[in-house]
């Protein structure tokens, strides 16, 4: 990560250093994002949506844009707690921001699960003769072990790859032009991923939509910062903006280039990895693997960082006892790590796995990402619009947008992403319920 600037004010005891500059914030942002992030669901969304992939990113890129916005000011308000949940908890209640907490669960806790689905596929592309039950069962197992013995990416580790990715993501553009300047392509066919009338659904280009978002998750990490940032009531809004519009303006030109690449939609070697098929035919076999490499280990990374995240996660909730304390707070005393949680994580990651597609899995962990994100616009309109009064066109219009394309999004995802996401917020409201959640009372006293 970029060198941190040292503050001249002295630091109180227990505070944390304001070291970050707004340029920290946008790279730290790019590499939890991460720049190859459109490549693994390039061939779902382009199916999904029938080929306007560009398309799908840039409004996807719309909707992160208005919901960075309500972030931003959010961090302003709980500056030293950058989450859905406290958003939510704050401004409008603490049972909402419950709920809103178990739907970022499910979010954490699916991300291994499609990571292990694409590591499998991404794997069988070098071994094909490997059956998907046996690689799903290593990677969750990978997974589950590396958490277990602490194993953690360090930023500088995260910088290195993030940059190894780059120049990969540069190699693609090379060869994809060399590759495009000799196929004679028309205006009509330039076009044609943004918009094709023979093909274009407005309820399928809206499903693509609610897969493509996958390209911008982990945006709102910025705002977790909101402590060791300098002038964060400007930096931390600016920063979650850029990040957003960086990663979709580089995200759109790789799409772009693979849909003029490969436009036939309809048939991929395999729909889950197909940029990597992309890749093979405008750089050769060689691209092929170096591209298919890059990918599975970037995910394996995100894999496991991932099922850290949700073990902490699931390690706050038992905390806080809004899920069982006895199984869920409980540290080894060895290893200072959340056994309990790992596991519980890598059984998820291997049961669903197996039991689901990439695009399933995806879509329901967009399902729990957009109630995160629908929650946060509308505690950001609340507290600004209904609280403090403002009338400023600023203060309502960012939240109202965004609230409005985040449902639309949502509205789009599969019925049985909706009937699972659903059943797993009812299961959340009963269990609030039954443990007195929803009273107006201090979570760590129930």
């Amino acid at each position: 990560m970029a060198e941190l600037h040292a503050a001249s004010a002295p630091v109180a005891v227990g505070q944390l250093r304001r070291a970050l500059r707004l340029r920290d914030l946008i790279l730290y942002g790019i590499i939890i994002i991460q720049p190859t992030a459109p490549m693994p669901v390039f061939g779902v969304v382009s199916q999904t949506a029938r080929g306007h992939v560009v398309s799908a990113v840039l409004f996807a890129m719309v909707a992160m844009l208005f919901t960075a916005v309500s972030y931003g000011r959010m961090a302003r308000v709980v500056p030293s707690a950058g989450s859905a949940y406290a958003y939510v908890s704050h401004s409008l209640d603490r049972g909402l921001g419950y709920l809103t907490g178990w739907s970022v669960a499910l979010d954490y806790m699916l991300n291994p699960v499609v990571c292990t689905i694409w590591c499998s596929k991404a794997m069988q592309n070098f071994f094909p003769f490997l059956p998907f039950w046996l690689l799903a069962l290593c990677f969750a197992g990978l997974f589950t072990l590396l958490n277990l013995r602490g194993i953690e990416t360090s930023a500088r580790i995260n910088f290195v790859m993030a940059s190894g990715m780059g120049v990969v993501v540069l190699l693609f553009f090379i060869y994809a032009a060399l590759y495009l300047t000799h196929q004679h392509l028309t205006p009509v066919a330039l076009l044609r991923p943004f918009y094709d009338p023979a093909s274009f659904s407005a309820s399928r280009f809206g499903s693509g939509v609610a897969i493509a978002v996958l390209t911008y998750i982990g945006f709102d990490s910025v705002s977790t910062l909101g402590e060791e940032v300098e002038n964060p009531k400007r930096n931390i809004m600016l920063a979650t903006v850029l990040v957003c519009v960086i990663t979709g303006a580089l995200a759109a030109l790789q799409v772009y280039a693979a849909q003029l690449i490969w436009p036939d939609y309809v048939h991929y070697p395999d729909v889950d990895t197909a940029f990597v098929y992309v890749a093979r035919r405008a750089g050769g076999p060689w691209l092929f693997l170096l591209m298919n490499l890059t990918l599975l280990i970037a995910t394996i990374g995100s894999g496991f960082t991932a099922q850290l995240a949700a073990a902490r996660l699931l390690l706050g909730m038992g905390r806080d006892n809004a899920i069982p304390r006895r199984f869920f707070a409980k540290v080894d005393a060895g290893t200072r790590i959340p056994r309990n949680n790992v596991l519980f994580c890598g059984a998820i990651a291997l049961v669903a796995g197996l039991s689901m597609s990439y695009a399933q899995g995806v879509e329901l962990l967009n399902f729990g990402a957009f109630m995160a994100f629908m929650g946060v616009n509308a505690a950001a309109f609340w507290e600004y619009c209904i609280r403090r009064k403002e009338r400023n066109w600023k203060y309502w219009l960012p939240p109202v947008l965004g609230f409005a394309v985040c449902f639309y999004i949502w509205v789009h995802l599969s019925v049985p992403a909706k009937i699972a996401g659903g059943s797993w917020l009812l299961i959340g409201a009963l269990y609030g319920w039954h443990r007195g959640i929803f009273r107006r009372q201090r979570m760590e006293t129930i």
